[in-house]
């Protein structure tokens, strides 16, 4: 069995905000505080990331994005005639 390797965050907060923190991992039912803090913060990186993946859901939708960066198509006919537009839009303005 492989044993986990424990690293350490170190947090600076105001003493109100603290004991504020304790009493609400006390009412959510958490061991310590470090519990609390760590579900809160896993729950809310989770939320990130599902959020994240819901704009390229897979990895082939993020290639094809990136690739579309990094390599973008030249303009055709009908963008052109759209950018024309807008500046002459922008003229009469």
């Amino acid at each position: 069995m492989k044993a986990t390797q424990d690293a350490r965050l170190e947090l600076r907060l105001p003493k109100q905000k603290k004991n504020y923190f304790e009493e609400v991992a006390a009412l959510g039912g958490f061991k310590s505080l470090s519990d609390f803090i760590m579900d809160s913060a896993n729950q809310l990186a989770n939320k990130i990331t599902e959020e994240h993946n819901k704009i390229l859901a897979t990895e082939n939708d993020r290639k094809i994005f990136f690739d579309a960066l990094m390599n973008p198509p030249k303009p055709n006919q009908t963008l052109k005639k759209a950018f024309k537009k807008y500046n002459e839009s922008l003229k009469s303005k």
